[in-house]
């Protein structure tokens, strides 16, 4: 593991996801999936987020596109809350969705909805 890399990916990662979420995460790490969050933290979040060729409200939209088109929702309501975090605004969410309905169809939208409704919610902005 390149410590480097994942010290910059944990910043990244705190950074989007918050804090609490991160230390959740890594504290429930056991010898089972220990080793795949520590190369997500070094390789997803170091390599990948941390690089400042795209900022990270942009990476947040692109990866909300990403994730509805492949129907994640777990990781769309997280991925959601980490947008927000990174300067995504709900209009900007509401528009991530509209373009998730044009490309992977109605009934997908529609469940991003559901999932950014309760977000949004939860972090009072609804």
């Amino acid at each position: 593991m390149d410590k480097g890399r994942f010290n910059k990916g944990l910043v990244t990662r705190k950074q989007t996801l918050g804090e609490q979420y991160v230390a959740k995460n890594l504290d429930a790490a056991d010898e089972f999936n220990r080793p795949f969050q520590e190369a997500l933290t070094e390789y997803c979040w170091g390599f990948g987020w941390a690089d400042e060729t795209i900022d990270l409200k942009t990476r947040s939209m692109m990866n909300l596109t990403m994730l509805g088109a492949l129907d994640k929702m777990d990781e769309w309501a997280i991925h959601c809350r980490g947008a927000l975090n990174n300067g995504v605004t709900k209009e900007e969410i509401r528009a991530i969705v509209h373009i998730i309905g044009i490309y992977c169809g109605a009934p997908q939208a529609l469940q991003c909805f559901r999932v950014a409704r309760a977000v949004l919610q939860e972090e009072n902005l609804l």
